[in-house]
């Protein structure tokens, strides 16, 4: 993410076989919102959609929902997604993190159940939410990671100043 434009939001995207679930970050990247369904044509249509989109909201790069199997292989599905991403890269040459997409369809389910949303709603916006979902989960990760290294330069920099005045070891100070 380092290495996208200033304020260049993130799609996320839910591939599945009759939809395409789409969200988008704030410009800050810290929050996805769900933002459309597309329903599937044929890849062509499907692509030039997502490619309007893309354009309209300024998005430097694309988290796209890998279909992990429960132990962490990749199957059918997997390669499908692989070989939709290829396709599109005549398309659309950003980047593209794939991030695994394991149990984000039933938790949005879960939430919406709980929610009291009836079954047509939830057939509306399932697709969208779970792209919400993917992006959410990738902008939290980076959000850690930032702050990790964030603090490991603070320690590197007090390190560095506490040598430059610390006694040799065992020691003391000359003044």
């Amino acid at each position: 993410m380092d290495g996208l434009a200033p304020r260049a939001r993130l799609m996320g995207v839910d591939l599945g076989t009759k939809t395409i679930g789409l969200a988008l970050s704030d410009v800050e990247r810290r929050i996805a919102t769900p933002l459309e369904t597309i329903k599937r044509v044929k890849f062509t249509p499907d692509a030039q959609r997502l490619k309007v989109l893309i354009d309209r909201f300024d998005v430097g790069g694309l988290v796209i929902g890998l279909p992990l199997n429960m132990d962490g292989t990749e199957g059918p599905r997997s390669q499908a997604t692989r070989a939709f991403v290829r396709n599109l890269k005549p398309i659309y040459p950003g980047p593209v993190l794939f991030w695994d997409e394991r149990l984000s369809t039933m938790a949005v389910t879960r939430t919406l159940l709980d929610a009291d949303a009836s079954r047509a709603t939830r057939a509306d916006v399932v697709d969208k939410m779970a792209a919400a979902y993917i992006l959410q989960g990738a902008l939290d990760r980076y959000e850690r990671i930032s702050a990790l290294d964030e603090d490991a330069e603070d320690d590197a920099r007090l390190r560095s100043e506490l040598d430059m005045d610390a006694p040799p070891e065992g020691g003391a100070m000359d003044d």
